[in-house]
């Protein structure tokens, strides 16, 4: 913690949840450009409808973004957003940069959306061990976004058989 604060959460629990922000935040940010990447490199039948769900699902990672770096400042920590903390702290995998068609795009972003999605539920749960119930919060906010576009990817993957 860098930042001088009087919010009356307590210290270690300000730590706690600062650094769950600061794993999600990297996630987030991360998940938001490989949503970008699949929107910018799918071609093939269906292009318009990938293309176009692809920059939906960037609009819902992106929305929380902003969010979370905030409450790492509200608590007293140090955002660390730029693209190189990224790259060191975010849990995801490497999204791969060969990808052109829509269903292969969808399995990737599919499997990225459902990592992130189970870490923030993680996260809900010890948010609210630490007793911030505000963190907590906003992690639930974030799950229903992500479980919005793991649903808006996965229904484009599934047919009646």
């Amino acid at each position: 913690m860098n930042a001088k604060t009087k919010n009356p959460l307590p210290a270690p629990a300000r730590k706690t949840v600062i650094g769950l922000l600061s794993a999600r935040l990297a996630d987030l940010q991360d998940l938001y450009f490989q949503s970008k990447q699949a929107h910018w490199t799918v071609r093939g039948p269906h292009f318009i409808a990938y293309h176009q769900l692809f920059d939906q699902v960037a609009e819902i990672v992106e929305e929380p973004i902003d969010d979370v770096a905030e409450r790492i400042g509200q608590l007293g920590g140090q955002v660390a957003g730029t693209v190189q903390a990224v790259a060191k702290r975010t849990t995801l995998a490497p999204y791969p940069l060969d990808l052109v068609d829509g269903p292969d795009h969808l399995g990737a972003l599919s499997t990225a959306l459902a990592h992130v999605a189970g870490k923030v539920r993680g996260d809900i749960d010890a948010a609210a061990r630490a007793g911030d119930a505000n963190t907590a919060d906003l992690f639930t906010e974030v799950s229903r976004g992500l479980d919005k576009a793991l649903w808006l990817v996965e229904s484009h993957a599934q047919a009646r058989t």
